[in-house]
């Protein structure tokens, strides 16, 4: 008897194969009738902050771009600009998502792109996101009662947004900044004891704040209570004076003084291993750290240098001879706003950005004091005086906004019996805060341990103020302001980031 040349198993491959070939030409005949779908998008039950400009949708199939684009529902609305790189939708946002809110995100009846003419179009799979903002929240130096020179800090997005001591009652806070995810503050903080007697011993400490945004970082996901404090740097060989904290959170400069040497006088740096260290070469002139985390402009002689954190000791990266000082940088570093200090005695804030451009902004014969820039770099926020006439020498503070395109100012608030101030511009630019401390001129046997200004003054009270800006990007318009009082007694106010 003759075997049969194809085995019971070869059979059945054959076989398996005629059938997946068929299959296959009856899909290429009548066209792929699988429905396109969102594989990703990339703030899915994400919390956003400023710095979170735009999101991106990733598709199973290219689309029809215009469908996608018409059929994009946010609620509420974020509006943006849309970009393709092949499967991929880019959404960037014309301004920060306000804070403290929730957005679901839609797509409903986008088309596929390579559907056949005559076959109907293929829509998307529903595709329905949620993701939300950071809590709207700020900090502030308590001014009244058993908060006295304690680090306070609100979350109007909380249930019940009651201020919340971060600091114990024996630390009298005397400046603080915002770690860039706000779960933490560094502040600078003295003695209660020491303060009553004018005696500076102020050392640098970290707070936690009990509210943890997510991040890329997963160590932000850990979610620590309010008002644990770290040590960052003691007093104990060295005054600490004037600090600044870098866009990234991971470099402080600290201005410092020797006990034992008075000309051992200038900039310190430290970096995340804990270490302080020198900058060597440096003065201690005044000092902003650059948004890029890695340059510092330091007030040097007639001119501002701008040196590079990691080799300060280098030739300046830039000096700039026409300035005094810097009042403030845009987000990305792009501009600064400097003052030059003129032979007539008036002072000019510039618009100086990064290709070169030194643009007179106005001139005064008054002090500028602050100047923050507005998410999207079109306007500056600047506290300023001007000189109230008659013989003595006072200034009076007022909020301008200035459009930085046609440098048209337009005052905002003017402070009125008022010697100083300070401001705080909201990440998403939709509201200022600002203070109103009263001032005392405290005798030189006085014991008290009442937060000072920096001229040594003592502020036995103070109201807080916010200003909600008339759009949404933070951008000046005609439309005039209306400052709200808020119940809270304190100074210094600052948003979290």
């Amino acid at each position: 008897m003759k075997k049969s040349f194809l085995q019971p198993l070869d059979r059945a491959a054959i076989a398996l194969i005629l059938i997946l070939s068929v299959t296959i030409g009856l899909l290429l005949w009548s066209g792929d009738r699988s429905s396109s779908r969102v594989r990703d998008f990339s703030w899915q039950d994400k919390q956003i902050g400023a710095e979170d400009r735009g999101f991106i949708l990733t598709f199973s199939r290219p689309m029809n771009h215009t469908s996608v684009e018409q059929n994009l529902r946010i609620d509420p609305p974020l509006p943006g600009k849309f970009s393709w790189a092949g499967r991929r939708m880019a959404y960037t946002l014309i301004s920060p998502a306000p804070y403290g809110s929730e957005y679901q995100l839609k797509l409903l009846r986008a088309q596929d792109k390579f559907a056949k003419d005559n076959q109907p179009k293929r829509q998307i799979q529903p595709f329905t996101a949620k993701f939300k903002t950071r809590d709207r929240a700020f900090a502030y130096l308590g001014i009244e009662g058993n908060n006295a020179g304690r680090l306070m800090l609100v979350n109007l997005s909380a249930k019940q947004p009651k201020p919340i001591a971060l600091t114990p009652p024996d630390l009298v806070v005397t400046d603080f900044e915002p770690y860039p995810l706000g779960d933490r503050i560094l502040f600078s903080a003295n003695p209660r004891s020491f303060q009553r007697q004018s005696i500076l011993e102020q050392q640098l400490y970290a707070v936690t704040t009990g509210i943890a945004p997510q991040s890329d970082d997963s160590s932000s996901g850990r979610l620590e209570p309010p008002g644990k404090i770290k040590l960052v740097l003691d007093h104990k060989y060295y005054q600490n004076l004037k600090f600044d904290l870098s866009a990234d959170g991971q470099t402080i400069v600290v201005q410092r003084v020797s006990r034992r040497n008075s000309a051992d006088f200038g900039l310190w740096i430290i970096k995340p291993d804990g270490k302080a260290k020198p900058l060597k070469g440096q003065p201690g002139g005044d000092f902003k750290i650059a948004p890029d985390s890695k340059a510092i402009a330091i007030a040097q002689g007639e001119g501002l240098a701008i040196v590079p954190l990691d080799n300060p000791g280098d030739k300046p990266l830039d000096f700039l001879p026409k300035f005094g000082t810097i009042v403030g940088f845009s987000d990305d570093g792009s501009a600064a706003a400097m003052v030059k200090f003129n032979t007539d005695r008036t002072r000019s804030l510039y618009l100086v950005n990064n290709v070169g451009v030194e643009k007179e902004l106005f001139r005064t014969t008054g002090s500028i004091i602050d100047a923050q820039f507005a998410p999207g770099g079109k306007t500056l926020y600047c506290l300023l005086t001007q000189l109230i006439p008659g013989d003595q020498f006072i200034e009076e503070p007022y909020i301008a906004a200035i459009n930085l395109e046609t440098s048209e100012l337009r005052t905002l608030v003017v402070l009125k019996n008022q010697r100083q101030a300070e401001i705080s511009l909201s990440p998403d630019g939709i509201a200022l805060l600002f203070d109103q401390p009263v001032t005392i001129v405290q005798p030189a046997a006085a014991q008290s341990d009442a937060p000072r200004t920096d001229s040594g003054e003592a502020i036995v009270t103070s109201r807080l103020w916010l200003v909600p800006l008339p759009t949404g990007s933070g951008e000046s318009t005609s439309v005039s302001v209306e400052p709200e009082q808020l119940p809270l007694s304190g100074f210094h106010p600052d948003w979290l980031p």
